[in-house]
């Protein structure tokens, strides 16, 4: 089963934390994001292993955007 991470919120992407084909468990941090001068972590929002990255660091993106595919369990 495949599962989506999308920004909710319009902001910057900073940290990328894991990579295809990684482990993640549930709420891991995957991905740091900056927006209203804040950082937010996005965690995962179940356990799998990441299938794509769609978006690097210092990439503008709205709410919405398709950040990272799991593949999840």
């Amino acid at each position: 089963m495949a599962t989506i991470v999308e920004a909710p919120m319009v902001g910057k992407i900073l940290k990328i934390e894991k990579n295809p084909g990684d482990h993640v468990d549930e709420d891991d941090v995957i991905i740091v994001m900056e927006a209203m001068k804040m950082e937010n972590e996005l965690r995962a929002p179940a356990a799998g292993k990441v299938k794509n990255v769609l978006v690097e660091p210092g990439k503008a993106v709205e709410k919405g955007t398709v950040l990272i595919e799991l593949t999840t369990r």
